[in-house]
């Protein structure tokens, strides 16, 4: 039997609701167990930002109102307005400030920040520049759904790929995607391996000629040695991939089936470029310019990957060494 009335949770019970959500149960399959209604569930975890409140105690180390509030409006503020993620963040305090331990914190802490301290005007803000822009945190056991794409004729396998390009020791070797928008709009993602470094490239439509030519004419502009390989999944928009080849002299490798992980960092990274290309927008309203302009600021973006160094510098350091 479902209960509805007022009366709260018991100790046990938020206990329960808490250890569920954080292991990635759904919130109904909680409130079944629990015999409570899907909405007091979700009343009780949203009222927390989907943080397990702490203990009532005061600790020497807990921050002042004033303090919090500085922090928030100050450093939090404008790196999440440049699109930095609270790990980023907390990742370039602590590299900045190496000896100046108050001026340390956390990414948990800045997300506690954001959904439970900041209010109003500002939370709404601060919570629109998070990548997924969730209103409640999620655990990291929550599970992403796979894609099946098609079949490519001639595909080189990924597992033909050279040992240099699976190290990542040495640059120029990228990973590429699409990434789609309302109205059947589309845009090129590609990702170099060893610095992270992303460009995107504006696309007239799906088909495999449009995104051929777009690619085309995009890796021309790079030095031989950055641009030495491409891997892409089964997408059909690469069907022309020996004609890429010819043109650029760039070798293709395709990914197993319904194997995204073997794209790993352009699948990190299309999830990152999601806080500037939504997938409810139209991303053919997008010039190249205005492509150029996101990837420059994505590439200027610490990296914990990189030891929080930026893309940019990354790849910056091997020209500077091949010069």
């Amino acid at each position: 039997m479902v209960r509805m009335g007022r009366r709260g949770f018991s100790d046990f019970e938020q206990a329960e609701i808490w250890r569920g959500w954080k292991s990635g149960r759904t919130l109904r399959s909680i409130s079944r167990s629990l015999g409570w209604s899907d909405m007091h569930v979700r009343n009780l975890v949203s009222a927390s930002g989907g943080f397990a409140p702490p203990p009532r105690r005061r600790s020497s180390r807990v921050l002042s109102r004033r303090e919090r509030e500085e922090i928030s409006r100050g450093i939090v503020t404008r790196k999440l307005r440049l699109w930095w993620s609270p790990e980023q963040i907390s990742g370039w305090l602590k590299e900045e400030y190496l000896d100046v331990a108050d001026m340390q914190i956390s990414h948990e802490t800045i997300y506690r920040s954001l959904f439970i301290q900041a209010r109003g005007v500002l939370k709404k803000e601060l919570q629109e520049h998070l990548r997924t822009r969730r209103t409640i945190r999620r655990s990291r056991h929550a599970t992403l759904r796979k894609q099946s794409r098609g079949c490519i004729v001639d595909a080189i396998s990924i597992s033909e790929r050279p040992a240099e390009i699976e190290d990542r020791a040495i640059p120029g070797h990228w990973e590429g995607d699409l990434i789609a928008g309302t109205k059947q709009s589309y845009i090129a993602t590609l990702v170099e391996r060893h610095s992270r470094f992303v460009m995107l490239v504006k696309v007239e439509g799906k088909s495999s000629p449009a995104v051929v030519k777009a690619l085309i004419k995009q890796v021309r502009h790079l030095p031989r040695e950055l641009m030495k390989s491409l891997t892409w999944d089964r997408g059909l928009e690469m069907a022309r991939h020996k004609e890429f080849t010819i043109a650029t002299n760039v070798e293709v490798y395709f990914c197993d089936p319904r194997s995204p992980w073997q794209r790993g960092t352009n699948e990190n990274t299309n999830r990152l470029l999601r806080q500037y290309l939504p997938k409810q927008s139209d991303l053919a309203e997008h010039s190249q310019a205005k492509l150029n302009k996101i990837a420059r600021q994505l590439n200027q973006r610490p990296r914990k990957t990189l030891e929080f160094k930026c893309p940019a510098d990354k790849l910056s350091e091997f020209v500077a060494l091949t010069a």
